[in-house]
């Protein structure tokens, strides 16, 4: 009897510790990202686990172009780790969805990200974006 409980103790605590490791890669929201003429709306993001898709941040939402008539165009920056910004663009007086896997080829998995929605105004004026969120792998 005392090796059928300790069995079973040792088995439950297997499946719930799997439960744990299982629960990082879920979705999660962004919250909205917005600035004059643009906005990301409905973005999920998660981190992919290490080894598999480079343990990358993975990015997915609407952006959409919320100034019909000024005639610019939009976009969402995203960053891992500090180097440079990737520029997923958008279409001009349309919503389109996004999903976009980002990571840095030097490590074995991303664990800071930088998101931030951005309206393209030309050359001679700087582009508008909105406040830049970040994002940190829980561990």
């Amino acid at each position: 009897m005392k090796k059928f409980t300790a069995a079973m103790v040792t088995t439950g605590l297997f499946f719930s510790g799997m439960g744990a490791a299982m629960a990082d890669p879920a979705w999660r929201d962004t919250g909205l990202l917005t600035t004059g003429g643009a906005d990301f709306k409905e973005g999920k993001y998660k981190w992919e686990e290490p080894g598999q898709m480079h343990g990358a941040f993975h990015i997915k939402g609407k952006l959409r172009d919320t100034g019909l008539d000024d005639n610019h165009n939009i976009y969402l920056q995203v960053r891992v780790h500090g180097y440079s910004w990737n520029r997923l663009n958008g279409t001009q007086k349309k919503t389109v969805w996004v999903d976009k896997i980002v990571y840095d080829g030097a490590t074995r998995y991303t664990n800071s990200a930088e998101v931030r929605v951005c309206q393209d105004r030309g050359s001679l004026r700087p582009d508008n974006c909105s406040f830049t969120k970040q994002f940190e792998r829980r561990r």
